[in-house]
């Protein structure tokens, strides 16, 4: 009886020890979402003597362990982390960024996409939770197209660059009427934006 007690002892200690180890458990990334990245790799303009991001992404590797890349355990693009990778430009409606449907953050912070426009196609990434453009060097109206972002909690437009006279603006549409459906957003920096209270609207609204 005692034999048997202790066998049984032992094997529930072992059952209780394995099931206490955490396997990690890693997605490989899916291929359509390897390709849309290679494909905005080689569109975007970058001096590959400063990066250490985008240089080293490469098709025989899973794209979910590339630097700068997060995934969900689907395999899912769900962040890019570009900030400071010597981006000079390559970015427009039509990028392959844009297919990245998953995207909840997004940073291409401190790059300079030389006094290019906005492109109105980040409208379409609604699963958006950050994006930041601070020190982009874009240039423009804030594209209306940013009010379908509403899962935004964190958006950074903020520009420090003296040099740039063109800059980012806000004023038709206006700041209240850009902004009024993302009830989410926590956290807006606009810092060197140039705001208009007196532009127009759609649909006739005012700050």
């Amino acid at each position: 009886m005692r034999m048997e007690f202790i066998t049984w002892f032992f094997s529930v200690t072992t059952l209780t020890i394995f099931c206490s180890i955490t396997i990690p458990v890693h997605s490989q990334c899916l291929e359509d979402q390897k390709s849309l990245l290679l494909q905005l790799k080689n569109s975007l303009q970058f001096d590959p003597d400063s990066s250490v991001k985008l240089v080293n992404w490469a098709g025989t590797n899973d794209c979910c362990q590339w630097n700068g890349v997060t995934c969900d355990h689907f395999g899912r693009v769900i962040g890019l982390d570009l900030n400071t990778e010597s981006i000079s430009g390559g970015l427009n409606d039509s990028s392959d960024l844009f297919g990245l449907k998953f995207l909840e953050k997004l940073n291409f912070a401190n790059n300079s996409f030389n006094f290019a426009e906005i492109p109105s196609s980040f409208g379409v990434l609604t699963n958006l939770k950050y994006l930041n453009l601070s020190d982009t060097q874009f240039v423009g109206q804030i594209p209306m197209e940013f009010s379908r972002l509403t899962r935004l909690v964190k958006l950074d437009l903020s520009s420090h660059d003296v040099f740039n006279s063109y800059g980012i603006r806000i004023d038709n549409p206006n700041l209240f009427t850009l902004f009024r459906y993302l009830g989410g957003l926590t956290e807006l920096y606009l810092d060197g934006v140039n705001i208009s209270a007196t532009g127009r609207s759609h649909g006739g609204d005012k700050i």
